[in-house]
């Protein structure tokens, strides 16, 4: 039975003064949906925002991000709803963190420590772990200056389980390791994070011996891509209506309605200002993205901004080089927002709408995956001898054989191969067509 005292660490969640700045182009309704965003973020993990300050300028301030001015009337905020933390939506350099921290009484983070927090809750296997334990030191490294040798500091006001925002992890004793310390872990992280990577490498080279196409699923975190999978192969993935609830890639098995079998991937959700040092550290997983032959990019229809989360998937797909792999959008949740997901799709050619909750518009997807995959394929003509029956089955098999027809030397086929069946029926090729 749990004490009294780990009943309040279970129930105590920490309160958060959030702080979005606009800049340039940016709207103060931009600036709203972001601190919507990051709201979201914070209740993942684990606390409250219970108050917003929003400022407008041009630059940021080098000493404070705000101007001195707001930093001040934030220290007021603050003390007034007597928050444990506040978070900006904006990036924080080590010293406008530490001047911050000064001027307020309080931890100051900002979004990155916020979805790094989540990343370090969420992540189960051993690659997770590592993975998130190298983009949380390589973040915390630079933080180090100024304050000794200790990284306790780091750490923001109590959230749920006892845990602070931005100081889950490593642990507290990596927290409080020196500089060379932390530095060795990263090097070791890195090397173990290779090896996982020459191993993916080596199962992708083991797929392209199977000759099975690979679908990755891609899309803006919580966009429905764990619930797609398993609907389209009763992957059994754990399904959450959260932020980040999935981090490990799974892989099934697929047929489409060709009779083509598939590989289909789950991934890793994206999300606006995803901090670079997450997408480095990711890398290994994210290769299956960049090995995949179509990508599925899953879109939550019924979002208030459909477009600009599209926009932050492509931006981290560029950035890790998967912006020349060919892209079919599915407009998921299309139950909750029927003639929103219609007006998406009439906007996007090509495109379709689904529920991958109900399965609605499941049987569209898979027909519209199997056309995109049979365009990525080349037209061949063989000349399939009569005697080779075995060929001609082969060809049905592995290919879309698109007409037959009978020749005094053998059967004329015209079919969709991809490079390794073109190899394999190189001996009766006879010309693309």
């Amino acid at each position: 039975m749990a004490t009294p005292t780990q009943l309040i660490e279970r129930t105590f969640r920490e309160k958060i003064v959030m702080v979005g700045v606009g800049m340039g182009a940016q709207t103060t309704d931009d600036v709203d949906l972001s601190l919507d965003e990051l709201a979201s973020l914070i209740d993942t993990a684990g606390a409250d925002a219970v108050a917003r300050v929003v400022q407008r300028r041009d630059a940021p301030d080098p000493a404070y991000y705000v101007g001195k001015g707001k930093a001040e009337e934030l220290r007021e905020v603050s003390l007034e709803v007597d928050s444990d933390t506040v978070v900006f939506d904006n990036e924080l350099t080590p010293a406008q963190q530490r001047n911050l921290e000064k001027l307020l009484g309080r931890t100051a983070i900002d979004r990155t420590a916020v979805i790094l927090d989540i990343f370090a809750q969420n992540a189960s296997s051993q690659e997770g772990k590592a993975q998130v334990e190298l983009a949380l030191l390589r973040y915390r490294l630079p933080r180090l200056r100024g304050k000794g040798t200790q990284l306790s500091q780091q750490a923001g006001g109590m959230s749920a389980g006892g845990a602070r925002i931005g100081s889950r992890g490593p642990g507290e004793t990596q927290l409080e390791v020196d500089r060379r310390r932390i530095q060795r872990r990263i090097t070791r992280l890195e090397g173990d994070l290779k090896e996982i990577a020459k191993h993916r490498r080596t199962q992708a080279k083991g797929r392209t011996r199977s000759r099975f196409q690979h679908v990755a699923i891609v899309g803006y975190t919580n966009a429905g891509k764990s619930t797609l999978l398993n609907q389209l192969t009763d992957a059994g993935v754990l399904v959450e209506d959260r932020l980040f609830a999935t981090l490990d890639a799974t892989t099934r098995r697929l047929d489409l309605p060709g009779g083509e079998r598939v590989l289909c991937t789950d991934t890793v959700g994206f999300i606006k200002k995803l901090p670079h040092g997450l997408v480095e550290a990711f890398k290994s997983t994210l290769e299956v993205v960049n090995e995949a032959d179509l990508l599925v990019h899953v879109v939550d229809a019924s979002a208030a901004e459909p477009l600009e989360q599209m926009a932050a998937v492509r931006e981290v797909l560029g950035e890790i080089g998967a912006e020349r792999i060919p892209e079919l959008l599915a407009f998921n949740k299309s139950d909750r927002v029927p003639a929103a997901a219609k007006q998406l799709v009439a906007r996007n050619p090509g495109s379709v709408a689904l529920s991958a909750l109900t399965g609605a518009g499941a049987d569209d997807l898979l027909a519209a995956m199997g056309d995109r995959l049979r365009a990525l394929t080349d037209v061949v003509e063989l000349l399939v001898p009569y005697d080779r029956g075995d060929l001609l089955a082969a060809v049905h098999r592995e290919g879309e054989v698109l007409s037959e027809g009978h020749e005094p030397d053998g059967v004329r086929v015209r079919a969709r191969l991809d490079a390794a069946g073109r190899s394999h029926f190189a001996a009766v090729a006879v010309a693309p067509a």
